[in-house]
């Protein structure tokens, strides 16, 4: 099972039953299209297909690799070409997934392993069968979590500020200095591809070892729980490859002083205007601006914007541009648009074939609100702020 990688999901596809027949389709083809809208569901969401990536959601990054096997098979892509309205087949229309994630055998099978209630077009059998091994020796029984309405909201939560980069997480090494006393209550982990939180934690006792240990409530993403000890989900932890620590919120590694994988020498946030006729636009014209990140140089970047929904197919103009220095151009870009999120612009663009998009890095937010939102980057008091349209104003997340 370690030589599990990417291109055999091509060939677990092509495994499954396709003898019975409803509607006049195969199973095997009714569960395709299945998968198929489970991506477009994410995509009407989010407003972009999915992406690879180790601070994506688990989710999002097998719906990534489930789209990346759609458009590699061309009986895949024949099959869904009448319901593929998005584009996404193509990538000529919702901005397309990045290249295929680098990620090594026993990773991508431990982050696969952690689909629980996956469609079958990710639920790969011998991975079924290797998660519930490992749930069998390190985890207690997991049991349906009957008051998980008073926790999704925490794991809601969670994943907004791992997407805007407020919280990362880190791989668990052995030997590097992690105990069972750093598990406390409110910790949030990443266990099997779920998303763990320490709940409660019991009495502390000595075990039979000598050692200290306590009995904890651990709630799961997927609306389940467990009772396990704090030597387990520590040895569970260092076992899963996948296995990842959620840090508190803070502003995020935006500016580090060591640079990371993702962190480039110099970052530009670039403001732009459009020149589109489209009413929305015109109407909209003095605070309508697409606000992004890019490591290299604008101009470049607006090179035939006119043929690109992006831009919404129209000429731009540079209103303002952010010289930032070791940032992490994903995170930043991900805080920015968290922020102005309330004042998203909601508008849908013909791209040059015809076929609808929708942009989503354009706001309806005046330039000295955005001006004074990358000040407050800079000197990180940004965290819990966002954007009120009605206010015109920042205001802090909590209403305070």
């Amino acid at each position: 099972m370690s030589d599990l990688d990417l291109d055999e999901l091509r060939s677990e596809l092509d495994d499954f039953a396709q003898l019975e027949k409803k509607g006049g389709r195969s199973a095997r083809d009714e569960r395709i299209i299945a998968g198929f809208e489970d991506i477009q569901r994410f995509v009407e969401k989010h407003g972009r297909a999915p992406q690879h990536g180790e601070d994506r959601d688990i989710f999002e990054r097998l719906y990534a690799v489930r789209l990346d096997r759609l458009r590699a098979l061309e009986e895949c892509r024949s099959l869904l070409a009448a319901f593929d309205h998005q584009s996404l087949l193509t990538g000529a229309g919702i901005a397309a997934a990045e290249p295929v994630e680098s990620m090594d055998d026993d990773e991508l099978l431990s982050e696969l392993e952690g689909a629980a209630g996956a469609s079958e077009i990710t639920a790969l059998r011998h991975v079924r069968a290797s998660a519930e091994k490992r749930a069998a020796e390190e985890i207690a029984n997991r049991e349906k979590c009957e008051d998980f309405d008073r926790f999704k909201p925490l794991f809601e939560q969670v994943q907004n500020e791992l997407e805007a980069g407020i919280r990362s997480t880190r791989k668990f090494v052995k030997d590097a200095g992690f105990l069972k006393a750093d598990i406390v209550q409110g910790n949030f982990f990443i266990l099997g591809g779920q998303t763990a939180y320490v709940a409660d934690v019991g009495e502390t006792f000595k075990a039979p070892n000598g050692e200290f240990d306590s009995r904890l409530r651990v709630v799961y993403s997927n609306g389940t729980e467990s009772n396990l000890l704090r030597r387990s989900l520590q040895r569970a932890l260092y076992k899963d490859e996948a296995g990842r620590r959620i840090s508190e919120p803070v502003a995020g590694p935006l500016f580090a002083d060591e640079t990371g994988d993702d962190d480039q020498a110099s970052g530009t946030i670039y403001v732009l205007r459009s020149k589109s006729d489209h009413p929305v636009v015109v109407a909209n014209h003095n605070v309508l601006h697409k606000i992004g990140v890019t490591g290299g140089e604008v101009a470049r970047r607006l090179i035939n914007a006119k043929l690109d929904p992006t831009f919404l197919m129209a000429d731009v103009e540079i209103i303002a541009t952010y010289e930032l220095y070791n940032i992490s151009r994903t995170r930043l870009e991900n805080l920015i648009h968290r922020i102005f999120d309330p004042a998203r612009l909601d508008i849908e663009i013909k791209d040059r074939f015809g076929q609808p998009v929708i942009p989503r890095e354009w706001f309806l937010v005046p330039l000295f609100v955005i001006n004074e939102a990358v000040d407050m980057i800079k000197d990180g008091t940004i965290t819990g702020f966002r954007y009120d349209p009605k206010a015109a104003a920042l205001v802090r997340a909590d209403g305070h």
